[in-house]
Order: structure tokens, then C-alpha cells, then sequence
């Protein structure tokens, strides 16, 4: 078949893979193309944790049309029993003749194993077509299945001269309208939404998408989980951050148990972590326990402190910085607290990898200027 008429069937596989971007979580999201004599004859995306793989449901809606047909799917068909049955089992019984997949599943469970069991069963395979394409669709899932910790950004809003709030701490609204639900979108894809205690006590966010059009009908409850970095467990059980629907976690250290079974009582989600050498948790231990919790990406809206030291730490994958047109004054907060950097050697570099006009802010995406080894 020609390249470019095969690299169509897979740009389809994974627009219909992007149906699941609020969705799939823990899972990644996949499409799928049944094509029979230069014709579509079933197509499926998955939907959700639990519910049929793209694969399946592109066969439920090919029926007999299937036998002979070939699969473009934009991750390697599963080969183990999970909350479902294998994919690659599914292509087999159908009688499909070849399989396309855009990049080998990374999870340790198929990594290959898939498309080896198609091979035994006698179909044709490949791999590679739109790889980069279906890499960035699950960033989160790549990285957490090859590094065990899930894909990390920080989401700030700045004025043009760097500041995030004026010194009082009024900060609503630096962003445009635009801006704000170009926010809930990003918001919709996490799997959870990281902060700080400080951010809570001053603002008392909610920390949800409040934009219900974004997601699709059926899964209108979904929202993303949402993390509170606590030490000291000084979160009040009546925070708005604990009244919304979904999970709430409150990360803290083991000296403050009262307090913490307090929040427990009010319905979070409760862990304890070591702490750094500052007496706070280590972040490094927050991001293994949210890998091995099943978080994808996780998108951070968080204060000065906390964006500080994760700049520091090196922890996170990118940054996404709103940029509004306006001053707020030399009194204004800034972005990261950095004590310490007295020299141009203590900068951080960061790469700009996109920008964009967002209504009237501009959105600028960057990452640090040295790659961490295991990142997609």
C-alpha cells in the first residue's frame, strides 16, 4: 500500500485515539482503523479504565468485514489479561492479515509481546508509523511505564514583568477568558492536579474543571484528582478542595497523625512520606508514590514555594507559562522562590518549544535545558 495512503490510516487511528484525552486514565489512549480493499470497514477508540480497548470495538463494528482486513492502532495491541481480555487475542479470532502499530507499548506487560503473538499467529506486523505522533498522545503513560513516575507540568500565570500576583496576594485575574479555559482544558486531560498547602490556606481553591462541555457526556463526573503537598496536615477539613467529587489526597509527614486523621475523617486520601533535609516531604518520594498510585500527568498550579523547589530538584518535564499584557509593579510576587542565586552559573536554562496566542496572552511552552534520561 502507499506510505502516505497508510500514514492517513493512522493519523485517523490517532485522532480517534484523542476522543479518550480526559478519559482513559490510568490507561493510555488508543485508536483504531479496520481497512479492507482501500476501505474502512470498523474504527473504535478507548474510552475509559475498564471499558472495551479501540481495538475491540473496532472489530465490534467491522463484524466479518474484519477477516482479511489490516488494523492500524496507534500503540501495540495488549497481550495480557487486565480488566479486559488481550487485544492481540481479539485480532487473531477475527482473522485479521496484518497489523500496524504506531510504537511498542511501553509497559513492561506487552513492551513487544503483543506483536510477537500476532507474528506467531501468522500476521504480518509493523511498527514505527507516526511514532513521535503517538509518543506526545501519552506522554504520561510513557514515562511512567518506563521510569515508574508520571509526566509532571507546571502550569503559572505571569504579567510582563514576571509577576504572578500583586503583593497583597490579588492575583484573580492575571489571565484572559481565553486563557482561563484553555486552563480547564488542560485541567480535563490530567489525571491530577498538584499544589501546596500554602496555595490552599491563601486561595482555597475548588481545583476542578468547571468547563462540563469539554467532556464527553458520559463521563461528565470524571475529574481529576487533586494532590496537596501538607507537611504538617494543616489543611482544613472544610476546604474547598475537599468538598468536590473525586479523590483528594493530603500528602504529608507520620509526626502529625492527629491531624491527618482529621482530614482522613473529612474524606481525603491520606499518605505519609519522608521528609528532605528542610523537614518538608521529599519530592522525590511524592513522585515514585504517584507513579506506583497510576497517575499519567499530573499538572501543578501551585505558588512560588513550591514551583521553587521543584525548579531546583530538576522534577519537572515542562513548563507552561501564560503571558498576559499587563504590569503589576516591582512589588508584585514572582514566579519561583530561589534563595541563594547570586551569579549567572545559578540560573536555570529552560527551552521554548511552542508559543502560541491564547485570546490576548501568550502561552509558552518550555522545557528544562537538560533532558532527563527516561523521559518520552
Amino acid at each position: 500500500m502507499n506510505p502516505s495512503t497508510e500514514a492517513q490510516y493512522m493519523a485517523r487511528a490517532l485522532r480517534l485515539a484523542e476522543r479518550g484525552l480526559n478519559t482513559t486514565h490510568p490507561n493510555p489512549r488508543v485508536g483504531c482503523v479496520l481497512v479492507k480493499d482501500g476501505q474502512r470497514v470498523g474504527e473504535g477508540w478507548h474510552a475509559r479504565a475498564g471499558g472495551p480497548h479501540a481495538e475491540i470495538e473496532a472489530l465490534r463494528v467491522a463484524g466479518d468485514s474484519a477477516r482479511g482486513a489490516t488494523a492500524y492502532v496507534s500503540l501495540e495491541p495488549c497481550s495480557h489479561y487486565g480488566r479486559t481480555p488481550p487485544c492481540a487475542e481479539g485480532l487473531i479470532a477475527a482473522g485479521v492479515s496484518r497489523v500496524v502499530a504506531a510504537m511498542q507499548d511501553p509497559n513492561p506487560l506487552v513492551a513487544g509481546r503483543g506483536l510477537k503473538m500476532l507474528e506467531q499467529a501468522g500476521i504480518e506486523t509493523a511498527v514505527g508509523l507516526l511514532e513521535a505522533e503517538a509518543e506526545a498522545l501519552n506522554l504520561g503513560y510513557c514515562k511512567r511505564m518506563r521510569t515508574g513516575r508520571p509526566f509532571l507540568f507546571s502550569k503559572l500565570a505571569m504579567s510582563l514583568d514576571g509577576r504572578t500576583a500583586m503583593a497583597s496576594g490579588e492575583s484573580q485575574w492575571i489571565s484572559g477568558a481565553e486563557a482561563r479555559r484553555d486552563v480547564h482544558r488542560l485541567r480535563a486531560r490530567s489525571s491530577a492536579i498538584l499544589t501546596g498547602i500554602e496555595t490552599v490556606l491563601a486561595d482555597d481553591p475548588a481545583l476542578t474543571v468547571r468547563l462540563p462541555s469539554l467532556l464527553p457526556e458520559f463521563e461528565i463526573e470524571r475529574q481529576p484528582a487533586r494532590i496537596v503537598l501538607d507537611s504538617r496536615f494543616r489543611l482544613p477539613a472544610s476546604a474547598k478542595i475537599l468538598q468536590q467529587p473525586g479523590r483528594t489526597l493530603v500528602i504529608g509527614l507520620e509526626d502529625h497523625e492527629a491531624r491527618a486523621e482529621a482530614l482522613r475523617s473529612a474524606g481525603a486520601e491520606v499518605h505519609y512520606l519522608a521528609a528532605d533535609g528542610q523537614g518538608r516531604v521529599d519530592l522525590n518520594a511524592v513522585l515514585d508514590l504517584l507513579g506506583r498510585l497510576e497517575f499519567n500527568e499530573i499538572m501543578v498550579e501551585a505558588g512560588s514555594i513550591l514551583n521553587g523547589a521543584l525548579l531546583q530538584t530538576g522534577l519537572v518535564d515542562e513548563w507552561m507559562i501564560y503571558l498576559a499584557p499587563c504590569i503589576l509593579g516591582d512589588e508584585g510576587r514572582g514566579l519561583f522562590r530561589l534563595p541563594g542565586l547570586s551569579r549567572m552559573s545559578d540560573r536555570f536554562d529552560l527551552s521554548l518549544i511552542e508559543s502560541r496566542q491564547v485570546g490576548r496572552d501568550l502561552r509558552l511552552r518550555f522545557k528544562p535545558e537538560q533532558a532527563r534520561s527516561g523521559d518520552c
